[in-house]
């Protein structure tokens, strides 16, 4: 089981229920905690991983994810107001607003990698 960890700014003009929603949405066993930053924690890929495939963008996540690679785990950014909706998609720069940071630790991080975002056949458009 992989150990997700999520941290996120909740500006004053923000609705803190509004912003540990869009990290719910994406990972709904998340266990939210304070106000600013909010800190989350969670267990389950399966719901990320599901919105991946929905949105047709694995092989752009597989890259993601591997490029955050190091050691037993994975760095990425979410935009957080994408998330709001349950939908994905990475930061690659600062918004305004701020970004979901994720981190995922396993012992097997490539092989979780390859679960979330399946290498796909090259007649796909796989990467």
């Amino acid at each position: 089981m992989p150990d997700i960890r999520m941290v996120v700014r909740c500006f004053p003009t923000e609705e803190r229920s509004f912003v540990a929603e869009a990290i719910t949405k994406l990972f709904p066993d998340a266990v939210v905690e304070g106000d600013d930053p909010l800190i989350a924690r969670a267990g389950s890929i399966e719901v990320f991983s599901e919105q991946l495939a929905r949105q047709r963008i694995r092989s752009a996540a597989r890259k993601m994810l591997r490029r955050g690679m190091g050691g037993e785990e994975t760095h990425f950014k979410l935009n957080k107001q994408v998330a709001t909706l349950g939908k994905v998609s990475f930061a690659i720069e600062e918004h305004p607003l701020g970004d979901v940071e994720v981190v995922i630790r396993a012992e097997d991080i490539v092989g979780l990698i390859d679960a979330i975002a399946p290498r796909l056949s090259s007649g796909e458009g796989g990467s």
